[in-house]
């Protein structure tokens, strides 16, 4: 442990070089017992450590390690394929990638469907971000047809058998009911092929429009359609957290 310290990086240097605050600031934040390292309180100044192998934390919130890859966050818009390379010669996800990256897109998104997709060359966050193990949430917001009634809401929030399998909402919002349609918000971290659209098409509301909204702590908030924008620290740090990492 001696030698890891003496070989390492100074803590409040790491904090500083990830914008977490200046190495004044970074200092006083130690000083207060805010920031951990593997999961112990350090308040002693100059303790050295490794960013890429150790677990840091500021107020709880994981620090990422320094940055290999490139993380995007993209709102999809409705009629973009979400590939790379469309053989049918359809808008794809190529026109949001920065020249001369190679990025691949993290789970489904599909063609008719608009919002949020993460891009990145990140291997490993990617594989697990997509991998069911690690059931991590997806938040959409759906316009259906019709006006869905109390009882149907019920139903939607204990669950439906579809052909695949039995699905059931982490969670769902009643946006608004308007006329010949209505706006709820759903969140889920089933990964199958167009569920939510099988799901109200089993309720009797087919979709009129649906947008992904989340991943997991990850929001599209105000990221306009066809815009995109890196993770945020926080972001990041939050994801690696969620898959284990």
């Amino acid at each position: 442990m001696i030698e890891e310290q003496e070989t390492g990086i100074r803590l409040q240097k790491v904090l500083a070089q990830a914008g977490v605050a200046s190495r004044r600031a970074a200092e006083e934040l130690i000083a207060a017992g805010r920031v951990e390292v593997n999961g112990q309180t350090v308040i002693e100044q100059g303790r050295r450590v490794d960013p890429e192998r150790d677990v840091i934390r500021v107020d709880g919130s994981r620090l990422p390690p320094p940055r290999r890859h490139l993380y995007l966050v993209v709102n999809k818009p409705r009629g973009v394929v979400a590939t790379m390379d469309d053989p049918e010669g359809r808008p794809s996800l190529a026109s949001y990638v920065p020249p001369k990256q190679r990025l691949f897109h993290v789970g489904r998104l599909d063609t008719d469907t608009s919002g949020l997709i993460i891009m990145t060359n990140d291997g490993e966050l990617g594989n697990r971000l997509a991998h069911p193990k690690w059931e991590v949430a997806k938040t959409y917001i759906a316009e259906v047809e019709g006006v869905l009634d109390n009882k149907t809401l019920k139903r939607l929030e204990k669950g439906v058998m579809l052909e695949d399998g039995f699905v059931k909402p982490d969670r769902s919002r009643l946006i608004s009911r308007a006329g010949e349609r209505t706006l709820i918000e759903l969140t889920l971290h089933e990964g199958r092929n167009r569920v939510v659209r099988r799901l109200f098409d089993h309720l009797g509301h087919p979709v009129r429009e649906l947008s992904r909204i989340a991943i997991g702590p990850v929001k599209l908030g105000r990221l306009a359609v066809g815009e995109s924008r890196e993770l945020t620290r926080v972001e990041l740090g939050a994801l690696i957290d969620l898959v284990g990492l």
